[in-house]
């Protein structure tokens, strides 16, 4: 029976409980299936808020189907005796000084949100110290724990330090030779796209209008998943056939195409739905969720049986990729998806088929038949070779 283990932790600014088990298909499923579940991307696992986690309708679900290890969500949750000599530490909570310089050095939402959850971490990692007597040898501690116990990706792992070093450096005023850590190598990896003729399978499984606008959207003009949910309606320049991008990643704005296409099924969603201040709005006229989005296009590609794992912005790397191998200049594209440099453009002349069908491998040309059963069978011994070995 495979095991699952319950482990508390922090995450955003608040207390959950994480799912850890190894990877399985069926406890995915499971998993899934649990009220009030989520996946982090950061923590790289699915996990509960501990307000609302409820260990017996947990068990009761999961019961005969995994083994459940909550031995350390009991020793977590086990009440703190007070004595005279060893007080109650006072709940762990984000300095005022380090939210308020990050909102005064204009960071993003999330970039608020992400190293506000680092340092909270940080922070209940040396929670019985001061954090101006926490040494360097002792970060990198806490760094090889998150490595070594916790498993974290190397860019995880730089939003720890990043998230560190803003409080030494920016709150404390610290000069940056004073903290130092080694960073990294970031794994190279190629982006994740998916075939045109997978685009539209996608696409046609998709049946609600608002849904269908905004997939569509993303692919037709490589948009960003905040890109497309920030847009309002005086965002979209149909005359021009332009998409105004305001404060994109970096804080820049930029423009990209506009398909008349796309313009038409626009035009009919908002008749239908007359949005008021986003062009995609959720409940009571707020941006419309990013985890619904993803949620819609994994249930379409699902349905339309693509074997890759389908998220918005493997639909912005098919874009760019697509455009690639229509010839289109990679400066143009470099521009569409506000790209800052075109090295980072050019990471989709790796995957892309453009010129490859004029491309041979040499193997062709050592004279086997296409047919040739010689390929497939091993060769036959001739006389000699059986007078020897008789």
């Amino acid at each position: 029976m495979k095991t699952l283990r319950l482990i508390p932790d922090i995450h955003r600014q608040q207390h959950i409980v994480k799912a850890d088990f190894a990877f399985d298909k069926g406890l995915i499923a499971l998993i899934k299936k649990q009220k009030g579940v989520r996946w982090s991307q950061t923590l790289k696992c699915w996990y509960f808020s501990k307000a609302d986690f409820n260990l017996n309708t947990f068990y009761q679900s999961c019961k005969g189907k995994i083994f459940i290890d909550y031995s350390q969500l009991k020793q977590s949750s086990r009440p703190i005796k007070k004595t005279v000599s060893e007080p109650l530490r006072p709940v762990v909570s984000i300095p005022k000084e380090y939210t308020e310089q990050l909102v005064l050095k204009r960071y993003s939402q999330n970039t608020v949100k992400t190293y506000s959850s680092c340092f909270l971490k940080f922070m209940s990692y040396f929670k019985s110290q001061e954090l101006e007597t926490i040494g360097k040898e002792e970060i990198k501690r806490f760094l090889l724990h998150l490595i070594e116990k916790e498993k974290v990706s190397a860019s995880t792992q730089n939003q720890y330090i990043n998230a560190i070093k803003f409080y030494y450096e920016k709150v404390l005023g610290q000069q940056k030779m004073v903290f130092s850590i080694e960073r990294p190598k970031k794994a190279k990896s190629l982006p994740k796209v998916i075939s045109k003729n997978e685009v539209k399978r996608l696409i046609d499984h998709i049946d609600n209008l608002k849904h269908r606008a905004i997939v569509c959207l993303i692919y037709s003009s490589g948009l960003r998943m905040g890109e497309v949910l920030s847009l309002s309606l005086k965002d979209i320049h149909s005359k021009r056939g332009i998409i105004c991008v305001r404060g994109g990643k970096g804080k820049k704005d930029r423009i990209s195409i506009l398909s008349p296409k796309i313009l038409s099924l626009l035009r009919e969603y908002v008749t239908v739905y007359r949005p008021s201040t986003y062009l995609f709005e959720g409940v009571k006229n707020k941006k419309y969720s990013s985890t619904s989005v993803n949620k819609i296009i994994q249930r379409a590609s699902k349905k339309a049986q693509i074997k890759n794992n389908v998220t918005a912005h493997v639909l912005r790397h098919s874009f760019a990729t697509h455009l690639l191998e229509q010839g289109t200049d990679i400066r143009y594209i470099q521009e569409l998806l506000g790209h800052s440099s075109s090295r980072t453009t050019e990471i989709y002349t790796h995957i892309t088929k453009k010129g490859f069908e004029n491309l041979k491998s040499p193997f062709d040309s050592l004279g086997f038949q296409k047919n040739n059963t010689v390929l497939f069978s091993p060769p036959k011994m001739g006389a000699k070779q059986h007078s020897t070995t008789n």
